[in-house]
């Protein structure tokens, strides 16, 4: 077991939390403020416990000086103030005396929020290189340090693995849940258990179907990976996005694990890979030529309710559809409502698909909505996540902190 922010004397300690503030933002307003939500409940916590808290985070990404203005964290910060309902200081610089100074001479409860950890990205990749410095310059701002940001626990990086490396570490309220929630369904799956997995990028998934195929009762395939499978079985689906390196491994997968295996009867198309064009509705064995299908249809939503509606257990990671056009969101939805029908434990798996259900509306109908798209599919993969592996075990040796 991890040791957790509360096996941690916090008062008067300088606190380094990272947090996940990548969110979306266009012309300097946050489009999407979910994740900024999910970390309340651990900054509040040490704001309760009166602590002095350094907040980290990265924003988008950051491969050029240009790339910085379009990527601050002075909005997240602003925002953050608003729910916390109390002053978070803001320093547009990642490290430096300015930085120094205003740390030494924090009191009890107050914040700071440092720029974009990825600023550090220019020119060296610093921060997502691990750069043993950085590392032991951001630890040495804190006495203790809290991992609260699961989106990027699968990642190496000097804000996460580097700093646990070198002052006493836990984890916060939010990942302490995804691993719990991500946990239940890795080992202990209540069944039938049904897992429902789409997207278009088949080739980075395959690994994932291959580990959970074994596990579920039944696998029920939507997007790009459907269409993958399909034309493995001899569909011909005209210009449809399939992953063409894969389909001898779909093949494989079907003569071993066909029963479990669901794929779309029907579906939505468009000429092209875009919203607002003309839409056809087609019965896949029958796509005509230069049509692309990029959402499942109602035939599919009714096999597929059939198989959800006795599920105990669903994990759901990846659209069906291009539920980011208007006019492919219509699988997407329909899966929403189907799942809010469920009696099953439904956890979505982060990425897109966690995007969607919170765009919709759905987002506190299902058991848990994962902050972390490519972190939660590597835990499900069974993968080793270094952000989560560094941080110190309760049996570890060091004492919990006292004044």
């Amino acid at each position: 077991m991890k040791k957790t922010i509360k096996d941690f004397d916090l008062n008067n300690k300088r606190v380094i939390i990272r947090c996940d503030f990548n969110v979306p933002i266009k012309d300097g307003v946050i489009l999407d403020d979910n994740r900024i939500k999910e970390s309340l409940k651990t900054i509040n916590y040490a704001l309760d416990n009166n602590a002095k808290i350094i907040l980290l985070s990265h924003l988008g990404r950051v491969k050029t000086d240009n790339d910085k203005k379009d990527n601050t964290l002075l909005p997240v910060s602003k925002r953050l103030s608003e729910l916390l309902g109390v002053k978070v200081n803001f320093i547009n610089e990642t490290r430096g005396s300015v930085i120094e100074n205003f740390v030494k001479n924090m009191k009890p409860k107050d914040i700071v929020m440092l720029e974009n950890t990825r600023y550090e990205d220019v020119p060296n990749k610093k921060e997502s290189n691990n750069d043993e410095k950085l590392g032991k310059y951001w630890a040495s701002l804190g006495d203790i340090f809290i991992n609260d940001a699961f989106g990027t626990a699968h990642r190496t990086h000097a804000s996460n693995v580097g700093i646990a490396s070198n002052i006493p570490s836990g984890i916060g309220f939010l990942i302490e849940k995804e691993l719990k929630m991500l946990g239940d369904v890795l080992n202990e799956p209540k069944r039938p258990y049904v897992v429902i997995a789409g997207g278009a990028k088949m080739h980075d998934k395959i690994k994932i179907i291959d580990k959970l195929i074994k596990k579920a009762d039944y696998i029920l395939l939507g997007g790009g990976i459907a269409n993958t499978f399909l034309v493995a079985k001899g569909y011909d689906l005209k210009k449809s996005v399939y992953d063409e390196e894969s389909v001898s491994h779909a093949k494989e997968l079907l003569k071993k694990y066909d029963e479990k295996i669901i794929l779309p009867l029907d579906g939505y198309s468009s000429s092209s890979y875009s919203d607002g064009l003309k839409v056809n509705y087609y019965k896949l064995d029958n796509v005509e030529d230069g049509e692309m299908i990029l959402d499942i249809g109602p035939e599919t939503i009714k096999l597929f309710s059939k198989y959800i509606l006795k599920a105990k257990t669903v994990f759901w990671n990846g659209p069906v559809g291009v539920s980011e056009f208007k006019n492919f969101e219509y699988g997407t939805k329909k899966m929403c409502e189907v799942l809010k029908q469920s009696d099953a434990n439904v956890v979505v798996g982060g990425g897109d698909s966690a995007a969607a259900v919170i765009r919709f509306g759905y987002k506190n109908s299902f058991s848990h909505v994962s902050t972390g798209g490519g972190a939660s599919m590597e835990f499900i993969e069974g993968k080793i996540l270094p952000a989560i592996a560094v941080i110190e075990e309760k049996s570890s040796n060091y004492e919990k902190q006292k004044n």
